[in-house]
């Protein structure tokens, strides 16, 4: 092992309670990839050390005057609306997010959250248990790393995403609310089927979903391109904070001038 190996090791071994998650260990890698393929999500609790923890939950305190704060109403399936369907069709019926976002050029430099992004056994780990060939930085400023806040009020409306797969760690839960609700594999994109019966009975409460219990310090990956997903409004004082690592299967990508400003009110 080089020395500049070992002296990352050492670096990410602050950030990473690596005894309970050997992240360079091929039996861990196989479990976890495992039993996200059997269930559509992996949590692991307890990733962060308490050290690294209060050190991004202060730093996102810190700056949360900084976030920009966005409202919007969107279908499910976050594309614009169809007119050959009602208006209140799941393929069109709307529902509401709204959040608060520090972009990636606003994380500071001596982050801990820059020293697991960049981690060459977390990008490893996360190409073993995702099945990706590499894992690339987004080519603009904003997007790779974002700090996401919630306060009372505030949710994130039911829909699918867009990507495979998306990757969260929990830094502050909030006082109440802010639950994260799922329905897996409600519908199949892969072949075209939207299953709007299944998002009807969704957002008509007929359906229970499941709950993805996330502690402060937990790493989450979930797969939300086919399942139904949603965050619940916020109650109480307490601030709901969530980091986003977005990475991509190709370098140079960046996110589209529309979408930066929607989401961070800038382009850079």
């Amino acid at each position: 092992m080089s020395a500049l190996t070992h002296e990352m090791d050492q670096t990410l071994a602050h950030v990473i309670d690596l005894d309970r998650h050997p992240l360079a260990d091929d039996g861990f890698r196989a479990r976890c990839r495992s039993h996200l393929e059997r269930h559509g999500s992996l949590v692991l609790p307890g990733f962060l050390t308490a050290r690294s923890l209060d050190a991004v939950r202060r730093e996102g305190l810190e700056k949360q005057h900084l976030a920009y704060y966005c409202k919007q109403r969107h279908n499910v399936y976050l594309t614009a609306p169809d007119p050959g369907f009602p208006v209140d069709h799941p393929r069109n019926r709307l529902v509401n997010s709204s959040k608060g976002c520090i972009t990636d050029d606003q994380v500071s430099a001596d982050s801990p959250l820059r020293v697991l992004y960049d981690a060459p056994d977390f990008r490893s780990f996360l190409c073993a248990v995702l099945d990706q060939e590499a894992m690339h930085p987004y080519a603009d400023p904003l997007s790779s790393v974002n700090i996401h806040y919630a306060r009372e009020g505030q949710e994130l409306g039911w829909h699918f995403d867009n990507s495979s797969f998306a990757i969260t760690l929990m830094i502050q839960e909030p006082e109440r609310g802010g639950a994260f609700e799922y329905v897996r594999g409600l519908r199949d994109s892969a072949n075209d089927d939207m299953n709007f019966d299944g998002v009807r009975r969704v957002l008509d409460g007929e359906v229970r979903p499941s709950v993805l219990e996330m502690t402060a310090g937990t790493l989450v990956l979930f797969r939300g391109r086919d399942s139904m997903h949603r965050v619940t409004p916020v109650a109480g004082t307490g601030t709901r904070m969530l980091v986003v690592l977005a990475y991509n299967s190709k370098p140079g990508i960046e996110l589209s001038e529309p979408a930066r400003m929607t989401f961070y009110g800038r382009l850079g």
